[in-house]
């Protein structure tokens, strides 16, 4: 009896298991720069995208909002400067943290003052920026593995005092560890400058 009871609950669950592979399969194919090959994703070049990962970072002004796909991603106080971009290092450790954006929305919309206390409105166009939906990074394509997915880069606006940038952040899985000695450097996921505009 115990048996009979239990064999559709694992059935069940295999099924759900099945279900959810076939997702993230999927979810890989979905990838603009890649396609299916047998067992394999084979990378065509250059990397191209579809979705996108998005947020955004304000440095050194007072004020600043920035509303992109529905929402704010920054709605900072009039009341005090926000802190000061810290070197690259600081750049580099940028994320975004909205993820799966399908295409590109309308414009982010972006006011802020400077340190100065001048007022900035702008509109920063990213299907614009990103209109041939090229990967954007620095690495050789000789050097790319081609049987790894490229996932949905990050796109990282920052606004710093009079400055907008707009940087990608993706991850290159490469051939060979860039180091011999550490395992873990066999990719890259470099902020790389796609855009830049003093106001």
């Amino acid at each position: 009896m115990t048996n009979q009871s239990t064999t559709p609950l694992v059935r069940m669950a295999f099924f759900c298991i099945v279900l959810a592979g076939l997702e993230g399969c999927h979810a890989l194919s979905k990838t603009g720069q890649s396609k299916k090959h047998g067992p394999f994703v084979v990378n065509k070049f250059p990397l191209t995208f579809k979705d996108h990962n998005f947020s955004a970072y304000c440095f050194s002004t007072r004020g600043c909002r920035v509303f992109y796909n529905g929402r704010y991603d920054v709605h900072d106080s009039e009341e005090e400067i926000s802190r000061p971009l810290m070197g690259d290092a600081h750049l580099q450790d940028l994320y975004a943290v909205r993820i799966g954006i399908q295409s590109f929305p309308e414009p982010a919309l972006v006011a802020w003052r400077s340190k100065d206390g001048s007022y900035h409105e702008a509109k920063v166009d990213l299907d614009e920026i990103f209109k041939k939906r090229r990967v954007v990074h620095d690495v050789d394509e000789k050097e790319i593995l081609k049987d790894a997915a490229v996932l949905d880069p990050d796109i990282i606006l920052v606004v710093d005092d009079r400055t907008i940038s707009v940087y990608m952040k993706a991850y290159i899985p490469l051939k060979h560890p860039e180091n011999p000695a550490n395992k873990y450097s066999n990719a890259r996921d470099e902020l790389v400058l796609a855009y830049r505009q003093l106001y």
